[in-house]
């Protein structure tokens, strides 16, 4: 058999499949941000520092610590990506066409629960979806050996504890349990109308997040979160079509990368808060992973390869009334994936985002909160030729037009009386 002809009858066991999902994931590669509404609007500048309030725990637990009393956040982003693959006349399966849109809309929730046992401790738990989305190109088309199908879900549960050290010093941390489950589908051949390669794998992983959030200075908040790779051995099966059909079980490490995010929130006046943040992703850890059948052999290796992630943002808000807030932010994304290594699966690149939104305190312990973004995705293209980690004997080069809409609700409710004082901490003595 052929290197090209075992490619496509195996290439659905790759890692690449398993993480090159996410074409319209909205944090680099296959990460998505949107879990935080508040924080959304300023483009995520200050996420670390509390500009996203509860749901800031996300990046740094810490901030848990600004949140007084007993208090629940609920946020919901409808992601409406629009992705087209267009091949080059001079791909030999032009006649196929382009993809069309592969970009798939998408639900993502999140939830954030926050207790104050005292003046200095608080516990929580924040259950959200890091990863995930789907893209789904036509059935038949140009790149369908490179690609069909891709569908990723995760959810992560985070149980934290923050303490309070002082006025100016506060720290946090926490286990997180993770659960990945994949399913794609890739041609088995050029042809149309042809059978596809089907993978399915899952596995539930643990790592932790840590944060520190502090106040040289009344105003002024610096906020610094650690969320950990996540190390998964995906298990599964691959269904390869043929007379008769088989279906193989494979394995695959993957690690989820680790994520640093720091931001600054500075409030000029009582009315007026500057945000500034700053994030890096491991996504260089991913490197080349081995993909391994029954009896541990090796079926073949992923040369995903990707560079590490960073995101620069900064945004305002401006509190028009007791009740309305309003806010901004613009922020620049340099992704882990470049012309070098980009995939039919995953066309990300370099990108701009623009946000405004709102919140409306309807009472002391209730608060409404909309966000909308507009990504602006750079000039993209996609060349898998004799080079290229990915080809596989069929050259394959197209231009990638692609801009994203992102919408969120949320709202934040206080299950206590704000009017009752917290009970402070015992102070403890050594005689």
């Amino acid at each position: 058999m052929s290197r090209f002809s075992r490619s496509l009858t195996l290439a659905a066991v790759s890692v690449a499949a398993l993480v090159a999902a996410q074409g319209s994931a909205q944090a680099g590669a296959f990460g998505i941000r949107e879990q935080s509404v508040t924080a959304q609007g300023y483009s995520f500048a200050g996420a670390a520092s509390g500009s996203g309030y509860l749901s800031s725990m996300f990046w740094n637990p810490a901030v848990i610590t600004m949140a007084p009393g007993w208090q629940t956040e609920a946020a919901l982003s409808l992601i409406v990506p629009r992705v087209d693959i267009n091949p080059v006349p001079s791909v030999p399966t032009f006649a196929l066409g382009g993809s069309g849109d592969i970009g798939q809309d998408a639900l993502v929730p999140a939830s954030y629960n926050s207790y104050q046992i005292n003046d200095r401790f608080w516990v929580g738990l924040s259950t959200t979806s890091p990863y995930g989305l789907v893209t789904d190109p036509r059935t038949n088309w140009s790149g369908q050996v490179y690609s069909r199908s891709s569908k990723v879900f995760s959810l992560n549960v985070n149980p934290v504890v923050g303490v309070k050290l002082n006025d100016w010093f506060s720290f946090a941390i926490g286990p997180s349990l993770q659960y990945f489950d994949i399913t794609l589908k890739r041609a088995a051949g050029v042809a149309p109308g042809a059978p596809s390669v089907i993978l399915e794998g899952d596995d539930i992983g643990f790592g932790f997040t840590a944060g520190v959030t502090i106040t040289p200075f009344a105003g002024t908040t610096i906020g610094i979160g650690y969320r950990s790779r996540i190390e998964h051995n995906l298990e599964g099966t691959v269904a390869i079509p043929g007379a008769p059909s088989r279906i193989i079980p494979i394995s695959s490490d993957l690690s989820t990368p680790d994520q640093l995010t720091i931001g600054i929130s500075h409030a000029f006046t009582p009315a007026f808060t500057l945000h500034a943040g700053f994030e890096w992703t491991n996504w260089s850890i991913l490197e080349t992973p081995l993909v391994t059948g029954p009896g541990g052999a090796v079926v073949t290796d992923l040369p995903l390869n990707y560079d590490d992630g960073y995101f620069y943002s900064l945004g305002f808000d401006y509190r028009l009334t007791n009740q309305l807030t309003l806010r901004a932010g613009l922020a620049y994304e340099e992704s882990p994936i470049d012309t070098n290594i980009r995939s039919t699966r995953l066309p990300d690149n370099d990108r701009i985002w623009a946000s405004v939104g709102a919140s409306y305190q309807w009472n002391d312990k209730l608060t409404f909160d909309l966000a909308y973004t507009h990504i602006f995705a750079k000039e993209t293209d996609i060349r898998i030729l004799p080079g290229h980690q990915d080809y596989e004997g069929l050259p394959f080069v197209a231009d990638v037009d692609s801009n994203v809409d992102i919408v969120s609700v949320g709202l934040r409710y206080r299950w206590d009386n704000p009017t009752v004082a917290i009970p402070a901490a015992p102070i403890v003595r050594k005689y």
